[in-house]
């Protein structure tokens, strides 16, 4: 079954069964702690607490969890800033470091289940729970070692009093990792197939530990260079993949958009996992509001990751056989670019958007959509922080390319392979909307003939290249394109003095599509970017001229953030007060690799 929670739902639960401290204090009280570990049910109730921070969706509100979600919109290649660009960290912070609360409340559960509980839940129950707990506490890990690199480990719970464990050195990534490992190894022998719609089951385990082992194995082989390791990750991540394709509960089987613009993703065979908003108990969302037509946006797509959907033939555009395939008019794009693309924007340059001019509607119903068209208003759930449709956690298309990832590197990859992931996400229905626009689905990808893209990385072999294009199409303005990058180690993508194409946005043709932006007021700020040529800048009497790849001449690049002595953009560095909080106690810190001791 579909996996859906609410935090209303849950602080609900907890207060009327009287265990809200229970659940909000770290460590248990005493008395609590005395009486808590009683009966599976509390159990329960203390593993629901940690569903909000690994299971984000689109936050809450206007949380400060909501914009960690929706990092996708300010810092990848895919999007670019009005303005200034995001930058990375170029220098040591007073103040960094990771934080153990979480895996002290982790592991104190783990602790108590072991030595209190053996004679309170049945063997099978006893295992489950562990393996939840194990489950947590490897995606916990993950992710501080995603961050930091190394970072100090306990599968225990240290006493407050004992400064050298406390102050412990950090322990290598490997070593971490490898702990993970066998985390997320035991959650999916142990952790039961389902345990009711609102809980964590093998199949959702599985999907993370595809999304984590993924991302592991990649940075073994790209970052660390070690063949070895990274063959063992890829490996878990097909197995842990190849579990939820082989029970055969979920499919393709919904159209793009609808996926982002449902209020109830419940019963959708495309979602393994989703977060349930429900404003009649206050949980709502604000994604939406970035995508109503009715706010200007000062974020939108880089003219790079326009150039990089693929066209319906199967082809990059500068080879394809499709008519037309090197017109960037939106109008023209839709109808010979992967569905994709019209899904995730509005059908015709919109001057709402100011980075851009292409405006994403990836998150907004289509129903809306038409609504303004005709003049009407943006009903009032799509402002402001009122949105409520679901957001799917975890989709099936990502644990089938996360699938097919994983084959590729490890070479076994297959047609039939290809046949069951790329090409199955490919053949997602459409919907009549899109249809009437004249959008098709995308040729099937083909092993035997693979797209000659002459903007491939050379060191990027052709069926990874697709891969990873179809990833970018798919997971659009979502969580995942810095983290792939990362993993890939090509931050280099982000480099906006080598690639000019992250400062510039959607093609407009300005005479015809928009020329009430020819105005006086806009003399020396629009510009374009034609596909040979430098920018054209708008002088007040060369508007028919206007036509290409919009690009306001107040947009900067980013500072410089590779080959710097000292910075490394791929780790987190801890903060120099950090560091003199070890040293005051009489312990030494390391700083993370590739950043510079503090003494």
């Amino acid at each position: 079954m579909k996996q859906k929670y609410t935090f209303i739902l849950v602080l609900l639960l907890v207060a009327a069964t009287g265990c809200k401290k229970f659940l909000d204090r770290q460590p248990l009280t005493s008395e609590n702690d005395e009486t808590a570990w009683s009966s599976e049910g509390n159990v329960r109730l203390y593993a629901n607490k940690y569903y909000p921070a690994y299971f984000v969706g689109y936050g809450t509100q206007f949380s400060a969890e909501s914009n960690a979600a929706l990092l996708g919109f300010t810092f990848s290649d895919d999007v670019f800033l009005m303005g200034n660009q995001g930058n990375f960290t170029r220098a040591v912070p007073n103040s960094g470091i990771w934080g153990m609360s979480t895996l002290r409340s982790i592991n104190i559960m783990l602790d108590r289940i072991k030595t209190r509980m053996k004679n309170v839940l049945s063997e099978e129950a006893y295992n489950h729970w562990t393996g939840i707990g194990r489950f947590f506490r490897g995606m916990e890990y993950a992710q501080l070692a995603t961050a930091y690199g190394d970072v100090p480990y306990f599968d225990y719970v240290p006493v407050d009093t004992d400064l050298p464990d406390l102050y412990k050195p950090r322990n290598p990534r490997n070593q971490v990792m490898d702990a993970v490992y066998d985390d997320l190894k035991f959650a999916l022998d142990n952790v039961r197939l389902a345990d009711g719609d609102q809980q964590v089951n093998r199949y959702i385990v599985a999907a993370f530990t595809s999304r984590i082992a993924l991302f592991e194995g990649s940075w073994q082989k790209y970052y660390y260079n070690n063949a070895t390791r990274a063959g063992k990750f890829f490996q878990l991540a097909q197995d842990a993949a190849d579990l939820v394709i082989k029970s055969g509960k979920y499919d393709i089987v919904t159209d793009f958009r609808t996926l982002f613009t449902s209020n109830t993703l419940a019963g959708n065979k495309d979602v393994i996992m989703y977060r349930h908003y429900d404003p009649a108990v206050g949980v709502t969302h604000a994604v939406a509001t970035n995508n109503n037509l009715s706010e200007s946006v000062a974020f939108g797509p880089t003219t790079d990751l326009i150039k990089s959907f693929i066209c319906v033939d199967g082809n990059a555009y500068q080879n394809a056989t499709v008519a037309n395939a090197g017109d960037f008019t939106l109008s023209n794009m839709i109808k010979t670019r992967d569905s994709r693309l019209e899904a995730t924007f509005y059908y015709k340059p919109n001057v709402r958007n100011r980075a851009s001019y292409w405006y994403i509607n990836k998150f907004l119903p289509r129903s809306v959509v038409a609504t303004v068209d005709a003049g009407g208003s943006v009903p009032v759930e799509f402002t402001s922080n009122k949105n409520q449709t679901d957001y799917p956690v975890f989709r099936y298309a990502e644990v089938l390319l996360n699938w097919i990832e994983a084959r590729a590197e490890l070479g076994t990859a297959t047609q039939a392979d290809i046949d069951a992931s790329v090409n199955k996400i490919r053949n997602r229905p459409l919907a009549p909307e899109a249809v009437a626009r004249g959008v098709v689905k995308t040729a099937a990808l083909s092993l035997a003939n693979l797209p000659n893209d002459p903007a491939r990385d050379p060191s990027v072999p052709a069926l990874q290249w697709e891969i990873r294009r179809e990833r970018r199409m798919e997971f659009v303005f979502e969580y995942s394109r810095y983290q792939d990058l990362k993993r890939w180690k090509k931050l280099d993508y982000m480099d906006t003095d080598a690639k000019p194409d992250l400062l510039s946005g959607g093609w407009v043709n300005f005479s015809a599509e928009l020329p009430t932006e020819l105005v006086p007021a806009k003399v020396g700020q629009i510009s374009v970017v034609p596909l040979t040529g430098s920018a054209i800048v708008y002088n007040g009497n060369n508007g028919a001229t206007l036509k290409g790849f919009y690009r306001g001449t107040n947009t900067n690049g980013r500072l410089p953030f590779l080959n710097l002595n000292g910075v490394n953009p791929y780790l987190s560095p801890v903060g120099k007060n950090q560091m003199d909080d070890y040293k005051s106690k009489g312990y030494s810190l390391q700083q993370t690799e590739g950043w510079p001791a503090y003494q």
